[in-house]
């Protein structure tokens, strides 16, 4: 008896923990999945590190949003994720840079233990897209975007009115001549400082500068990067001009002025070293273009005090070594400037190019004519010693040529409104709406002109010294013949019957 008891207690205890089993399971409970993914830059095709990933549920309103950071491989996870629908969407400083909302991914979680949910910042396409609108002929790319923000130097804050200016070089090649011209494309900031350059070259070098009344950025030249889209913060700020004593006012002074140094109130300082082994360039040359000059020491350390604030263009020379010209920002507390130079030999070796030319200057008649002293003669010796950094920067160093600005609208002192062309130190700040600078032949008293350009005997016409600058290096020049009006032999007589020739033989 006593034995069956035993046997029906267990039989019940078995029947009871079956049913609570089966209650238990019947209880919806989380499933616990994971929402795993990757966060790119679609714009530089490379991960996004440090984005602030959140995940909000769309059916618990009170829910708390979580959130999680991207690795340095621009990954992400969320663990025990219960079922429902959910918003998964991202934030990056790059995206306010950018101008463009966060984008938002949609997701479902049902009983999966793992989902894969990447996101991204939209790609330059799109941006493009979005930014200047599709193009209108079929399958055309649309040139390439340059977006930023136009700051003040001074307090940072966004600078709405501000005027962002950008000019490329272009070449067209017709039979037995070469015209250039410099198309410009202007546009103004808006409330929140933002600019955006449409249609812009989507490959090759650009000239880019702002201005907003008084104060200015200098014209710095820029890369656009493969894809075709770059942001450029620009800071304008003020600088004051130091005038000769003898200069009767700010308008005679740009028109006749040599040089002079642009001084302000902002510092910055930083670090000079060689690119093969890092060891500090001693003695290396610093300055800002027209502006202060410091030397560097022997720890590769300089400071530029009293220099004009804003994004200005920073130029570091050392004997042999590869000079850079590279923006820098003249804010408060900027950060230091770290630049590595290159040896020639690293610049140079790289590339070995064996090509063959129609004529060069020995063909040609270069050490005749430089018996004759009918001009004024640059051989590849003179060059190498002078060790210029720029094509226009060895111009300007010869007698009777000299460096200046085409100024489509000057304003003087007196707000009298001229037609001048102005020292190439009288920049945005002096009221010159263009960006093109010249290379100017003194013609007689007080009279400059432009003059013609041969480049391996080939007539180039309305070519600037920002045209000289983009497409010829100082390395690559054998010799370079300077004529006036009156000694410039017949095969380099221009169309330009006013004006002189200088004529630049390559390597």
């Amino acid at each position: 008896m006593a034995r069956r008891l035993l046997l029906l207690s267990i039989v019940c205890t078995a029947l009871v923990h079956r049913a609570a089993a089966q209650v238990r399971d019947s209880t919806p409970r989380a499933v616990g999945a994971t929402v795993r993914g990757v966060v790119r830059d679609s714009i530089a095709r490379a991960p996004l590190a440090g984005a602030w990933v959140q995940l909000v549920s769309h059916e618990a309103a009170a829910a708390p949003s979580r959130t999680v950071i991207a690795d340095s491989l621009g990954q992400f996870a969320f663990d025990d994720v219960a079922i429902g629908r959910y918003a998964l969407g991202f934030f990056h400083p790059l995206l306010d840079s950018l101008g463009v909302e966060a984008p938002v991914r949609e997701i479902q979680i049902s009983r999966q233990r793992t989902l894969r949910a990447d996101l991204a910042i939209p790609s330059a396409d799109r941006m493009r897209a979005a930014i200047c609108g599709v193009p209108r002929q079929k399958g055309a790319s649309g040139g390439a975007v340059v977006i930023g923000t136009v700051r003040g130097a001074a307090d940072r804050a966004p600078v709405e009115g501000a005027t962002v200016t950008v000019e490329w070089l272009e070449l067209t090649f017709e039979r037995g001549l070469v015209s250039s011209r410099r198309p410009r494309v202007t546009v103004t900031t808006g409330a929140n400082g933002w600019f955006a350059l449409c249609d812009v070259p989507s490959a090759g070098s650009m000239l880019l500068g702002a201005r907003s009344g008084a104060d200015s950025s200098d014209v710095f030249e820029t890369d656009m990067p493969a894809v075709g889209f770059m942001r450029q913060d620009v800071y304008l700020g003020r600088s004051r001009t130091v005038l000769p004593a003898d200069s009767l006012s700010r308008a005679d002074t740009m028109a006749h002025a040599p040089r002079r140094l642009r001084l302000g109130e902002g510092r910055l300082n930083g670090t000079v070293t060689a690119a093969d082994g890092g060891r500090p360039l001693a003695g290396a040359l610093v300055r800002i273009v027209d502006g202060p000059v410091a030397r560097v020491n022997e720890r590769g350390e300089w400071t530029l005090a009293n220099s004009p604030t804003g994004t200005r263009l920073l130029e570091v020379r050392a004997v042999g070594y590869y000079a850079v010209r590279r923006p820098v920002d003249v804010i408060a507390h900027a950060g230091p400037v770290r630049v590595t130079l290159s040896t020639f030999r690293a610049m140079l070796d790289t590339v070995k190019v064996t090509a063959f030319r129609v004529a060069d200057r020995h063909q040609s008649g270069f050490t005749d004519r430089r018996r004759s002293s009918a001009g004024r003669y640059i051989t590849e010796q003179e060059i190498e010693r002078r060790a210029p950094l720029t094509v226009s920067d060895l111009l300007r160093s010869v007698p009777g040529l000299r460096l200046g600005y085409a100024a489509d609208t000057v304003f003087n002192e007196a707000n009298i409104t001229t037609d001048l062309v102005i020292d190439s130190t009288a920049t945005l700040n002096a009221g010159a709406l263009s960006l093109e600078r010249l290379i100017l032949m003194r013609r007689g008293a007080g009279e400059w002109c432009s003059p013609d350009f041969f480049i391996d005997g080939q007539q180039f016409r309305a070519l600037s010294a920002d045209n000289l600058d983009s497409f010829l290096q100082p390395r690559n020049i054998a010799a370079v013949e300077v004529y006036t009006e009156a000694t410039v032999p017949i095969q380099f007589s221009g169309w330009r019957t006013a004006c002189g020739s200088i004529v630049i033989w390559t390597k």
